[in-house]
C-alpha cells in the first residue's frame, strides 16, 4: 500500500476537512474537526494524516485532549478515510500512528466511542473496566479506553469532552 502517515501541517486543514466531507454523510465531523482546531483541547502533533505517493491526504486520525475525573487524557475522534481508499487499511494505519504519537508523549489513556469490532484490534476495551465512565448514553461495549505504557491506574472517573464535542452531539 503506497500510504504513509505524518503529523498534519496547517496547510493540510482543507485536504483534511474534504477527507470528512467525503467520508461521512454530512458536514458534521469535519466541522467538529474544525473547531477542535480552534480549541484548548487542540494538541497539533497529535492530529495524523495518511497520504498517498502524490502527497493527497487520504486519511485522518485526530485526538484531542479531554477531561478524566480529575486528570486528563486524550479523545480519539475523529477518524476519516476517503471513500476510495476504505477497507485498504488506511484507517488502522492513521490510527496506529496517532497512538504511537500519543505514546511517545508520555500520555496516559485515550477514549474512543466506537465499534467495539473496530477498536479492539488497537487494544480498546470497555470504559469501565478502568473505572472510567463516559458522558453518553451508549451500550458499555462502545464506550472503550485504551490505556498507554505511561498508565499507572489513573486517570479514573466520568469523561468531560471539549465543548465541540458537546455542540456536535
Amino acid at each position: 500500500m503506497p500510504v504513509t502517515t505524518r503529523v498534519e501541517c496547517p496547510q493540510d486543514a482543507p485536504a483534511t476537512r474534504r477527507v470528512h466531507m467525503a467520508a461521512f454523510p454530512g458536514p458534521d465531523e469535519a466541522d467538529l474537526v474544525d473547531a477542535l482546531r480552534r480549541d484548548p483541547a487542540w494538541l497539533p502533533g497529535l492530529s495524523l494524516v495518511a497520504v498517498d505517493e502524490a502527497g493527497l491526504v487520504v486519511g485522518h486520525a485526530l485526538l484531542t485532549r479531554l477531561q478524566v475525573g480529575d486528570g486528563e487524557a486524550l479523545a480519539l475522534a475523529p477518524v476519516a478515510v476517503a471513500p476510495e481508499w476504505q477497507r485498504r487499511g488506511v484507517g488502522e494505519l492513521v490510527v496506529r500512528a496517532a497512538l504511537s504519537e500519543a505514546e511517545r508523549a508520555g500520555e496516559k489513556l485515550v477514549v474512543v466511542l466506537g465499534d467495539p469490532g473496530y477498536y479492539a484490534r488497537f487494544g480498546f476495551t470497555p470504559a469501565g473496566r478502568h473505572e472510567v465512565v463516559g458522558p453518553f448514553e451508549v451500550p458499555d461495549a462502545y464506550f472503550q479506553v485504551l490505556p498507554l505504557p505511561a498508565y499507572d491506574g489513573a486517570p479514573r472517573g466520568l469523561c468531560r469532552y471539549p465543548e465541540p464535542f458537546v455542540v456536535a452531539v
